[in-house]
């Protein structure tokens, strides 16, 4: 891994929740942006109209933007979430789907309420900071 998690004393913990509190990724590490992603096929339509499902989806998404770098999640340093219409029932597939793709050791994140993103249909979008070792 090219970062390193850290949840410092003093902080409630974050991992239950889906993030880490900080993260440093040494001088000289490659960063790989990826675009925000949300709950799409192949095809560019989404897949579901629950917020659940496109979640996943999402996340699923930047599993596929990462393999083209030779990447995965776990090289991911930090994730920015939007949520349509946020509420605290988002938060656990949200933390779900994060605890899915890097258990206990998941990266930074922000949770960002949005009133709408692209196209009325997406409920959620997740972009990434990857660091490649």
């Amino acid at each position: 891994m090219a970062h390193s998690l850290v949840n410092p004393d003093g902080l409630h913990d974050p991992v239950p929740f889906g993030y880490s509190h900080t993260a440093t990724v040494p001088a000289g590490t490659e960063l790989v942006l990826i675009a925000g992603q949300y709950g799409s096929g192949p095809d560019g339509a989404v897949v579901s109209t629950g917020f659940a499902q496109q979640v996943k989806q999402a996340f699923h998404n930047i599993g596929v933007a990462l393999a083209a770098h030779g990447l995965d999640l776990s090289h991911v340093v930090q994730l920015r979430t939007y949520v349509v219409d946020h509420d605290v029932s988002k938060l656990g597939p949200i933390a779900g789907a994060v605890q899915e793709g890097w258990g206990d050791e998941p990266p930074t994140q922000t949770l960002i309420g949005v009133a709408g993103l692209a196209t009325p249909d997406v409920l959620f979008e997740v972009e990434a900071l990857a660091a490649r070792p």
